[in-house]
């Protein structure tokens, strides 16, 4: 059983305990010895660590995505804690406890899900309701939705993360398709609510969190398009040009080519859809890196994605 967490680990402490080995770098000291970078995690945070001796043998018998029993000692390096590891053995898996390694959304899971039913629900277009309702009606598809997390570091990447996002955003699409005339709201909600789907295939996260062999293959983004076209074949007359809207949206909600969409936003509900992810995920981003940080500071250290400090003295009471 796992006794301690990354997030109480502190300078000077003896560590003899499981952690997910979510990365390990080989590299050259100047004498032409190796050494290995790890990060290390739990469900409450992330651990730099270094091993300096019989790295290539250590190096040879565990790979990423691995739990592992670590010992060593915490010391602080460049402001930051890393551990020095003096063993690290390959730990099986089914001893494991997934609830100790995989970070949950805080919130209500099925008062969430209920608040979605409820947007979903007000949709007035009715074939675009008919399509929502297919999606709920499906068990299996409703379960993994509830659980799966939106993204593997980036943001919402926690159990419930997709599902917190999604309601998130869907309310924010609510809220400014009232805003501009002559907007969608069926299309755009229904945007908001299936752009991410295709994730629930994407990522797996019943040990860690991590991606498919479909998810490599294919990305959620292709795996979503997929899911919407089986869905739609099932309903009778729905749109044609509707299905292409939609479809159009989930392939374009990354925004451009360079960030993982085959084409860039060409409708107004795209459009619109595309910023609402992008406040979202970075809004959730930011704050957990904040939380994450020394609350006595005022300011975060360096992002090094975003390329800056953010500043966290009027966050401290929200």
């Amino acid at each position: 059983m796992k006794k301690t967490y990354v997030k109480n680990i502190k300078a000077g402490d003896f560590i003899d305990d499981i952690f997910m080995l979510s990365e390990k770098v080989l590299s050259q000291k100047k004498d032409g010895n190796h050494y290995l970078n790890l990060t290390l995690t739990d469900k409450t945070g992330t651990l730099k660590g270094v091993i300096w001796d019989n790295v290539d043998q250590i190096a040879s018998h565990i790979t990423s995505g691995n739990f592992v029993t670590i010992k060593g000692n915490v010391s602080e390096y460049k402001g930051n804690l890393q551990l020095v590891v003096k063993d690290m053995s390959a730990c099986d898996d089914q001893s494991i406890t997934p609830s100790d390694f995989l970070p949950a959304t805080r919130r209500d899971v099925d008062k969430m899900y209920k608040r979605l039913l409820h947007i979903s629900d007000s949709i007035e277009t009715g074939y675009l309701k008919s399509l929502m309702d297919a999606f709920w009606a499906d068990t299996e598809f409703v379960a993994k939705f509830k659980s799966a997390p939106a993204a593997k570091k980036m943001h919402h990447a926690y159990l419930g993360g997709l599902l917190e996002h999604t309601l998130s955003m869907a309310l924010l699409a609510d809220k400014i398709a009232g805003h501009y005339s002559g907007i969608d709201r069926g299309l755009l909600i229904t945007g908001a609510i299936l752009h991410d789907i295709g994730k629930i295939n994407e990522l797996e996260y019943r040990i860690k969190i991590d991606y498919t062999d479909e998810g490599r293959l294919l990305s959620h983004i292709v795996i979503g398009v997929l899911m919407v076209r089986e869905k739609i074949k099932s309903l009778a007359d729905f749109p044609e040009q509707t299905a292409l809207l939609i479809e159009h949206m989930i392939i374009s909600h990354h925004g451009s080519r360079e960030f993982g969409s085959p084409e860039p936003p060409k409708t107004i509900e795209a459009v619109l859809l595309n910023y609402i992810d992008e406040i979202d995920a970075k809004v959730n981003g930011i704050r957990e890196f904040m939380e994450s940080e020394d609350s006595s500071e005022a300011w975060t250290s360096y992002h090094r994605l975003l390329e800056r400090h953010f500043f966290m003295k009027n966050q401290k009471d929200k």
